[in-house]
């Protein structure tokens, strides 16, 4: 089943990343946002979107943007999977939110559940012991010997064994993930929005990490092959609706003479919440030709206002605003058992 789950991945990089570059962000976030989830960090995409803008309403959708800006570090760094490497993830994590752990190995002890070490569900290394732990594990994530969903499911159930920071294990672990993916060639183009599988179903999910800690390497290899099936079957449906929307968008403004206007449809398909300051500073086109393309924008109802941040005002694409919300709903459908 790894291994088949590693044709679609790779099958899902290629039809993902053909033609729709741009988005690749939609799906980077929608990862971010299923991993925050599992930690119950939830915001909707519109309030995700403004936050990327800098809005500050939303602590939560703070949060997911921070968690953003690990997984692309994820990426970034994936040439080397090393424990600095690690670190400059969680750093990039918990930079905003808790800058005095951001990076920094714990030195302390911490426990899962329970009110101390002694009634506790689990007890991870001590911490003199973690940065030894996080070698070998580095050590183990730069081997080419183990197929690679296989590799990054141990990887990651090791890393939440160890727990080596005093907060943000679960969503760095996470973003671990991708930057093996990335390292071993998987992906190239986009990411495998794995975290949304998990999402399905936390309880398999939380019960396969304590079955990897008591030995059983098994059930989270297993549960990261089920979840890369319904996180790839998701990430189409999000990309199918997407591209429609696209469309849509295309058919309404294709009678205008304003290329800036042509032009923001497929920038919408990366930031579906934009300024007008922003499109003046990706399509360097004049001032003018930016005020005249909004219009056209909100007259063919492409764009809707969303008030303001920092005192600029914001326009949000509501279809694809929706599509994220609706590929988020479709993650968080828990399975019954």
């Amino acid at each position: 089943m790894a291994e088949q789950a590693i044709v679609e991945m790779v099958r899902f990089d290629a039809e993902m990343g053909a033609g729709t570059a741009p988005f690749a962000n939609l799906l980077l976030r929608s990862e971010s946002a299923a991993s925050s989830q599992i930690e119950n960090l939830t915001a909707g995409s519109r309030k995700i979107a403004l936050a990327g803008l800098g809005d500050t309403s939303s602590g939560n959708a703070r949060l997911i943007m921070s968690n953003v800006a690990a997984m692309k570090a994820a990426l970034d760094l994936s040439d080397d999977l090393s424990v600095q490497n690690i670190r400059e993830m969680h750093r990039a994590l918990m930079l905003e939110s808790e800058p005095d752990i951001a990076g920094q190995i714990r030195e302390s002890q911490v426990w899962i559940h329970g009110s101390s070490p002694h009634t506790a569900d689990f007890v991870p290394p001590h911490h003199e012991r973690v940065t030894a732990a996080l070698e070998d594990l580095a050590e183990f994530m730069q081997r080419d010997d183990v197929p690679a969903l296989t590799q990054s499911a141990i990887a990651h159930a090791q890393f939440e064994t160890i727990r080596p920071f005093a907060d943000g294990n679960g969503r760095t672990g996470r973003a671990i993930v991708g930057s093996i993916l990335r390292n071993k060639n998987v992906t190239e183009r986009v990411t495998i929005p794995v975290s949304s599988g998990l999402l399905t179903d936390t309880a398999t999910y939380f019960e396969s990490l304590t079955a990897y800690r008591e030995g059983d390497i098994q059930p989270i290899v297993e549960l990261f092959a089920e979840s890369t099936f319904r996180a790839i079957d998701n990430g189409r449906q999000l990309g199918a609706e997407i591209e429609e929307a696209r469309n849509e968008y295309k058919g309404r403004v294709m009678h205008s003479k304003s290329k800036v206007a042509h032009d923001v449809v497929d920038f919408l398909t990366s930031e579906p919440a934009i300024t007008a300051q922003m499109l003046k500073h990706r399509t360097d086109a004049s001032e003018s030709a930016v005020y005249r393309a909004m219009e056209v924008l909100l007259d063919a109802e492409v764009l809707k206002p969303a008030g303001k941040v920092k005192g600029m005002a914001v326009y949000i694409a509501t279809d694809i605003i929706d599509a994220l919300d609706d590929f988020a709903a479709r993650a968080g459908r828990r399975q019954r058992h």
